[in-house]
């Protein structure tokens, strides 16, 4: 072979190399934009946060092509690790409010997102046939609750509020806040239901319990659990970068009552989230692609 043909051959070699490397792939449907393949969210132990969580797990890893890790823990422990960068994001932040402690705390140190749905509340509920309609009223029927307000998760922002409460009402004074969960306050709540017993609860909408029973929020005259709030996305700081896609995603994510409402039915008749999850983002694809749009 000649010297010409053997640098000509060199020379077709280099151009396609560097041509080649130059190039990159085109992204395919369904494959993470950023640099990093899992996404790892956190939520508190509630039906409205379990519910949001694991549509979003569905919907990063069905359209989005990423391996979604979820995590239940408080939300204080859930604020710090967005924060570090230890988790990538949450959409359970209720806001201003009910979170609000930890908003002020963490504030510059993660991106919020905006509401994931609109018109929460938070604050004292009792069935309808309990024949009071204040906190103020709460000690004409002390004797009756036992002097007790069944309460979730210690450290929830409701119940941050409803120590509070407990400061600040002169009703409330010989009342003691029971430590519990989202699933132990439905059970009480149920059972004391079942055998139309008086019963006060730490409650929030969002939540099936509205539906499965007649219930009402007692007039808070002191304003101590707020007014009405939003649920917010938050991310990590840097999450824009490393999954451009996701980030997107969780800027444009919202659900209204019927939706919530329609998975967190689901998930309580079936109890597997993730089935509930899955099977629902199939059926509305028109809201999903709304969301990816």
């Amino acid at each position: 072979m000649s010297k010409k043909l053997i640098l000509v051959l060199a020379t077709v070699f280099l151009v396609g190399t560097i041509g080649l490397a130059g190039c990159d792939e085109p992204a395919q449907d369904g494959d993470p934009e950023g640099t990093q393949e899992e996404i790892e969210l956190a939520y508190v132990n509630w039906a409205c946060a379990e519910a949001q969580t694991h549509v979003a797990q569905e919907v990063i890893e069905s359209e989005l092509g990423y391996d979604v890790e979820i995590t239940m823990a408080d939300a204080g422990p859930i604020w710090a690790d967005v924060a570090a960068g230890n988790q990538d994001g949450m959409v359970c932040a209720w806001l201003p409010v009910t979170q609000g402690e930890y908003d002020d705390e963490y504030d510059g140190d993660v991106d919020n997102l905006g509401p994931v749905y609109e018109g929460a509340r938070i604050g004292l509920v009792v069935p309808e046939y309990v024949d009071i309609d204040s906190i103020e009223e709460m000690d004409e029927i002390a004797d009756e609750l036992d002097n007790e307000i069944v309460g979730i998760e210690p450290g929830a922002g409701i119940m941050i509020n409803t120590d509070e409460a407990l400061e600040e009402y002169d009703s409330l004074a010989e009342f003691e806040l029971i430590d519990s969960s989202d699933a132990g306050m439905t059970t009480s709540l149920s059972d004391a239901v079942d055998n139309e017993e008086p019963i006060v609860v730490t409650g929030w909408t969002p939540h099936w319990k509205f539906a499965e029973w007649d219930l009402e929020f007692l007039e808070d005259p002191l304003n101590v659990y707020g007014e009405e709030e939003h649920i917010a996305a938050v991310a990590r700081q840097g999450l824009e970068d490393d999954a451009p896609d996701v980030y997107e995603f969780l800027d444009n994510y919202i659900m209204d009552d019927d939706q919530i409402g329609e998975v967190m039915g689901m998930i309580e008749e079936t109890d597997d989230p993730e089935a509930s999850a899955e099977e629902w983002v199939e059926e509305n694809q028109d809201v999903v692609q709304e969301w990816l749009d």
